[in-house]
């Protein structure tokens, strides 16, 4: 219930609360401050909260600042209870809050500055939010505390009203996307697609719960003993909702994936796709990331550039585009891989043989077109960069003696 009105009215000494018009009344009526007032939801406007506080504006804009923070404390705690309790726990038990065990706990003994910490750490408040809030909190306190020798001024009428309305009595309680609905859409029998109503949930989730379900879908797209439909589903899952995951959860989801399944190992390229989807390569060990392109090299290598290894150039390239290309490549081996990819694709003179009578470039029909697509889709590869690898290559070179060779290495210039 919302607190009693002898808790949120402070009785001034030795006096009953004013009804003659504050001084400031004027000034405070013109201000506009109870036009945030009209903002609130139906759920509050119900309860006859805008009638009180706004007749308590003119003549004692103390109280009127103390009760509508206090209805925005309460109407928190509401939505921590409908955002979970098993969020509320772990987010208590991560930053050593006071103990919780069930709803009682949040609606009686969580005191004020508690409840608006734990808001924030669930994810239900963004950082300026919580920060407003506290603010709020030092006002309110100073209002209670001081009796008469401070008063709320117009600013701290503004300020209390925009920031508890704006940021918590205007917004609906958010309706948490539960773990077990991710469950049964991913271990559908055949290959699904997330609707647009579970990205919305989805996003609009905090980032424990977020976390919760991204560590979920890593863990089964990674583990072998699931169908294959399930951990592609699962695949798909992780990067349709990338775009709408909180920077915490993927920082989270970085720290778990290197030191708890990674370690100091080389990642295998089923880690390296779901790392890529999900955003994370970014904040893996540089070493782990460099490692697993030398090994790449090696296998490009180890196949050759050559137009007859034509077989084999789609799947290795469309296991490299998986990854990124050589988005997140380093540097120290970025140069090897770029020239492989400019030797696939420009090929080497043809016009000879049964069938090359009329084809005057010999090049691989799979890899050619997914290394141009690969060395378009990394900006940072510059007409500089390729001018240069054909200076520093023999093999280049020659094969670009050919006219129509050359004409294909322009191609590539011509991306950029």
């Amino acid at each position: 219930m919302l607190e009693d009105d002898s808790k949120e009215i402070v009785v001034r000494k030795n006096s009953l609360p004013s009804i003659v018009p504050h001084a400031n009344a004027g000034a405070i009526v013109a201000s506009g401050v109870g036009n945030f007032l009209s903002l609130i939801r139906p759920q509050w406007q119900a309860k006859n909260l805008i009638q009180r506080v706004e007749r308590l504006l003119p003549v004692d804009p103390s109280s009127a600042c103390q009760r509508i923070f206090n209805a925005s404390l309460h109407d928190l705690r509401e939505k921590i209870i409908i955002a979970g309790l098993d969020i509320a726990i772990e987010a208590q038990k991560t930053y050593k809050l006071p103990p919780i065990t069930d709803d009682e706990d949040i609606l009686e003994q969580y005191n004020p500055s508690k409840v608006i910490e734990l808001a924030y750490r669930m994810g239900l408040l963004s950082r300026p939010e919580y920060k407003r809030i506290c603010r709020v909190y030092d006002i309110r306190k100073d209002l209670e505390h001081e009796d008469d020798e401070y008063e709320a001024t117009l600013s701290d009428c503004m300020y209390t009203f925009e920031t508890c309305v704006t940021v918590i009595l205007a917004n609906d309680p958010v309706t948490i996307i539960k773990l077990t609905e991710i469950k049964k859409i991913v271990e559908e029998p055949h290959v699904i697609s997330i609707e647009q109503a579970i990205i919305d949930d989805y996003r609009s989730a905090p980032y424990p719960r977020q976390t919760e379900i991204f560590q979920f879908l890593i863990s089964v797209a990674l583990d072998m003993k699931h169908p294959d439909i399930i951990r592609q589903n699962c695949f798909n899952a992780l990067a349709t909702l990338s775009e709408y995951t909180h920077q915490h959860t993927i920082l989270e989801v970085a720290t778990h994936f290197m030191d708890k399944r990674l370690l100091r190992r080389v990642p295998t390229l089923a880690e390296m796709r779901v790392a890529y989807v999900t955003g994370i390569i970014p904040y893996l060990r540089k070493a782990s990331v460099l490692e697993y392109f030398k090994q790449f090299f090696a296998k490009m290598k180890q196949i050759g550039y050559h137009w007859t290894e034509n077989a084999s150039h789609g799947d290795l390239l469309r296991d490299l585009k998986e990854v990124g290309g050589l988005t997140y490549c380093p540097d120290e081996i970025k140069k090897l891989i770029l020239r492989w990819l400019i030797l696939c694709f420009i090929g080497e003179k043809g016009g000879y043989g049964d069938y090359g009578r009329g084809r005057r470039v010999f090049y691989s029909n799979s890899g050619a077109p997914l290394a141009y697509d690969i060395i378009e889709d990394d900006r940072s590869i510059t007409r500089n960069m390729m001018n240069e690898i054909k200076k520093s290559s023999a093999t280049i070179r020659s094969a670009c003696s050919d006219q129509n060779v050359d004409q294909r290495f322009q191609e590539l210039l011509d991306i950029r």
